[in-house]
């Protein structure tokens, strides 16, 4: 007999009843416009922007954002391929079955934390000070350790581990164990396990593998 559904798994399951693929189509739009203007402010920062901009010397650049604009949702359904597997996976090592379908459907969900990071760097820099160059408006990731250390003050190698390493990621993880127990049904301590296995530990590795095969 399957288990029936705790307070806050029902709450979840009501409060995610929604149309997917409308669902989607709003996140890719949220990403590519949050991302379109915050690759402006980067060009606006840019010293003498408007002389280089009319002598056509960024359109490399443009070219090369519109074709990552155009890759996002092929990206985005790619990532929720590779972790929906990996929670698959997980669940699987330590004696669970769970529909990959649903996993699926619920890392679609979580994305929108992500969504959050790129909006405050986006509303921190919306009216940069003159000060502010193009630089550190792409390397600022909030919350995270290497805006708490400054990238001045990290070697170049660690820049992006540095930045993956932010609340985010934490709140992503808890977002998962709420979701992983409306799915398996499975207490909170042993979903929080899942979570930690099937999600942060191939998170270091990643972050591990790319830090030594770095080359500036």
């Amino acid at each position: 007999m399957a288990k029936t559904l705790t307070p806050e798994a029902q709450r979840l399951k009501e409060l995610i009843d929604f149309d997917k693929r409308v669902y989607f189509l709003v996140l890719v739009f949220l990403f590519l416009l949050i991302r379109y203007l915050t690759n402006t402010l980067i060009l606006e920062a840019i010293p003498d922007y408007n002389n280089l901009e009319a002598r056509g010397d960024f359109m490399i650049f443009h070219i090369f954002n519109a074709l990552n604009y155009l890759w996002t949702p092929f990206a985005l359904l790619w990532k929720f391929t590779i972790i929906s597997f990996l929670f698959w996976l997980g669940a699987f090592l330590i004696g669970y079955k769970v529909p990959y379908k649903e996993l699926w459907q619920f890392a679609l969900i979580a994305e929108m934390v992500f969504i959050f990071p790129e909006l405050i760097r986006l509303l921190i820099y919306i009216s940069p000070s003159a000060g502010v160059t193009f630089m550190e408006i792409d390397e600022f990731r909030p919350l995270s350790l290497l805006s708490l250390l400054g990238s001045e003050n990290v070697a170049p190698q660690y820049h992006y581990a540095f930045a993956t390493l932010n609340i985010f990621e934490i709140i992503y993880g808890i977002v998962w164990v709420y979701g992983f127990h409306m799915i398996s049904r499975r207490p909170f301590g042993e979903c929080g396990l899942v979570v930690f296995i099937s999600y942060y530990i191939p998170l270091v590795i990643w972050l591990s593998w790319y830090i030594m095969v770095y080359r500036g």
